[in-house]
């Protein structure tokens, strides 16, 4: 399917070389892609490293790309997408920037064939997750469409309005900050108790690494195989306990829902006319 089209991004930081790469490992030709970005440094490793065109400003090959990726920062969206208006045609426009509503973009871009994308950092190493949400009236081709651009760097889920971003927001978007917050006090608590930092690091990541992948195999809940971890009175039961008496559960839902809210927020601040 993404073969025959040809690709925009408006952007070139992290997210979007990942987004590009995952496209051009998929078979899409790095001649079909073009890149805008304002810096000189920025365009050449787009270039060298991946191949594609790289633009300091949109022009009308660009604008007339069959899908266009808008990868720029929340703040600075109005302004990046402004020169770009003038030129687009029929595209299937693609929103990567974190609370920039569907309502907003459709009116500054005077077009409805949009979707709202949250990915998170795991796609640098292919292995993303995405929420997605579609205008109103969005074909089923073009979700097609857009459930391959996600699923070239990982995974996705579509939600069923753009309202429920900020909660993907939330919980995966922001959510590789906290399993590397939480790596973090793995890593300190082994050096506490005499083992060197490389081995709190090693033990910390690949235990998060086959936990997560223990949870994706199984069709259990996640409480279940926690439970069987957790034998009465053991060491795991002792750190549990410890866990529930500090309210650790309940501030780490309290800190996803702060998360969201600041996701409605900045809707609400970048929105204004």
């Amino acid at each position: 399917m993404l073969d025959s089209l040809t690709f925009g991004f408006l952007g070139g930081g992290n997210m979007a070389s990942a987004l590009i790469g995952g496209l051009v490992a998929r078979g899409v030709p790095a001649g079909a892609i073009r890149v805008v970005d304002p810096f000189d440094d920025a365009r050449q490793r787009l270039t060298q490293t991946l191949g594609v065109h790289a633009l300091a400003a949109p022009d009308a090959a660009f604008g007339a790309s069959d899908v266009i990726v808008l990868a720029v920062k929340p703040q600075q969206y109005r302004d990046a997408i402004a020169p770009l208006v003038p030129l687009l045609t029929d595209n299937l426009i693609i929103s990567v920037a974190a609370g920039i509503r569907l309502q907003d973009m459709a009116r500054w871009l005077g077009r409805n064939r949009l979707v709202r994308a949250m990915p998170n950092t795991p796609a640098l190493a292919g292995m993303g997750m995405t929420g997605l949400a579609a205008a109103p009236g969005l074909s089923g081709a073009d979700r097609d469409i857009a459930t391959a651009v996600a699923q070239a760097v990982g995974q996705c889920v579509w939600v069923d309005n753009d309202d429920q971003i900020d909660a993907v927001t939330a919980i995966s978007g922001s959510g590789p900050a906290y399993v590397f917050y939480f790596v973090e006090a793995m890593e300190r608590a082994a050096t506490e108790m005499g083992l060197s930092a490389d081995q709190g690091r090693q033990l910390a990541v690949e235990t998060f690494r086959g936990a997560a992948a223990l949870a994706a195999a199984s069709t259990e809940p996640v409480s279940v195989l926690r439970e069987r971890v957790t034998s009465k009175g053991g060491t795991t039961y002792a750190a549990l306990t410890a866990m529930d008496a500090s309210g650790m559960k309940d501030a780490f839902v309290k800190a996803m829902h702060a998360a969201a809210a600041r996701g409605r927020e900045m809707g609400a601040e970048f929105g204004k006319d």
